[in-house]
């Protein structure tokens, strides 16, 4: 059960005309927008944020932001973001081949160095305490401008917020991203947990 219920998506109407942006990213309006808008405030600046920080000014796809995102909400455990961060990315033209092997970005011949070097930096950015160093450093300015490596930062600082919101609220995780979780994660162990 989650710390606070959401509310319908008509609570709000300048929230619901901004939400309409995630109709297009997941096919739904999340139930951690339909909490945030308790405070309307809250999330109309989230939608906004979120909006700036998915946009695409550079060479980082819509997709790799997507699958940024799922490897920094899997290094914090939050599965509601795990999974909907892999729909996202599935919905954005992620390859068949990174879906079914993003837990082998490492290795696996799918992923090329520049798209391995923005996962490690999201893996390392994630931890605490943050793991970035010169290495890290080094491979992303071998890859990516410094723009590029701003919108990476975004997407690993949004899904800070987020992981840490849906897992203290134990936001209630929606059917479509449940099926999306259990269609790329599932052989990994992928579970709801307390996002039921």
């Amino acid at each position: 059960m989650p710390l606070v219920t959401p509310l319908t998506a008509d609570h709000d109407l300048e929230t619901k005309e901004l939400a309409t942006f995630f109709n297009e990213t997941l096919g739904f309006c999340p139930n951690s927008v339909l909490t945030m808008q308790r405070r309307p405030a809250i999330s109309k600046a989230f939608i906004n944020l979120n909006k700036a920080v998915m946009a695409n000014e550079g060479r980082v796809t819509s997709a790799l932001k997507r699958m940024i995102a799922w490897v920094s909400s899997n290094a914090t455990g939050c599965r509601y973001c795990q999974a909907h961060a892999i729909r996202a990315a599935e919905r954005y033209g992620a390859e068949q081949e990174q879906l079914d092997n993003i837990w082998e970005y490492r290795t696996h011949p799918a992923f090329n160095d520049a798209e391995r070097a923005a996962l490690d930096f999201s893996l390392a950015a994630s931890q605490v305490p943050n793991a970035v160093d010169s290495d890290i450093q080094k491979r992303l300015h071998d890859h990516w401008d410094e723009g590029e490596i701003v919108e990476m930062l975004g997407v690993i600082s949004l899904f800070g917020y987020l992981n840490r919101w849906n897992d203290s609220m134990g936001t209630t995780l929606e059917n479509d991203a449940i099926d999306s979780g259990n269609q790329y994660l599932g052989k990994h162990g992928f579970e709801v947990g307390k996002h039921v």
